[in-house]
């Protein structure tokens, strides 16, 4: 009985295209660093718009903060990094007390996994591992090699960003006279520009005075 079998040039051929086939997927399987962290942060600054537009924090029912100090609750990002060290981390929380401290309890949960946007230490945290209730998102040097970041415009030297009942953006709302009314948003875009240790082209992000709309700079409708 004859059997068919595949000719050497047929193998050739297949090996041929294998290897084509190969080239062109390997390229798109490598990370993209950079737009994983454009996702990330802009996803984050989003979430802390959207939960001030939705659960409005500076009403004064029920409050331990000082009535003079109600600006201080604004749901916020906070970008802080390591003693020592620029290992960079984001919290998002609102200061229901009114000190200007980032307590887990006072922090967003991720909406992904459930745990804590929040690391224990602060600003003053040595590990760079997070805890078990801590969420991973919020490491961004860990996770994409985030070396520096600098805030421009309306945000101009700030690390944090809060936002209000109408999603308008803020800073500067913890060391502001608390004795006058408070009603300033920025007053000039906020830009932020976070630089990659493996020399990766700048991310930066805006924010938007008047709406806070926030995307990436080279990515219309991101």
């Amino acid at each position: 009985m004859k059997k068919s079998a595949f000719t050497m040039l047929e193998l050739v051929m297949v090996i041929v295209v294998l290897g084509i086939l190969a080239a062109v997927a390997l390229p798109r399987m490598e990370r993209d660093l950079r737009q994983e962290a454009g996702d990330n942060l802009l996803s984050a600054i989003r979430y802390t718009q959207h939960l001030a537009l939705m659960d409005d924090k500076t009403g004064l029912k029920g409050s331990s903060c000082p009535r003079n100090q109600w600006q201080r609750r604004y749901w916020h990002i906070r970008f802080s990094r390591y003693d020592s060290s620029k290992y960079w981390f984001y919290t998002i929380s609102s200061s229901k007390d009114g000190d200007g401290n980032v307590d887990k309890l006072e922090t967003a949960l991720d909406p992904s996994s459930g745990k804590y946007m929040y690391h224990r230490g602060g600003d003053g945290a040595t590990a760079l591992e997070p805890q078990s209730d801590e969420s991973p998102n919020i490491f961004i040097t860990k996770l994409y090699g985030i070396d520096t970041i600098t805030f421009r415009g309306g945000c101009n030297n700030i690390q944090h960003l809060g936002f209000d009942h109408l999603g308008r953006p803020h800073v500067s709302f913890y060391t502001a006279d608390t004795r006058v009314a408070w009603n300033a948003p920025i007053a000039s875009d906020c830009t932020m520009t976070f630089s990659f240790k493996d020399g990766s082209d700048d991310l930066k992000i805006t924010i938007a005075r008047e709406t806070g709309f926030a995307q990436i700079v080279d990515q219309n409708g991101s």
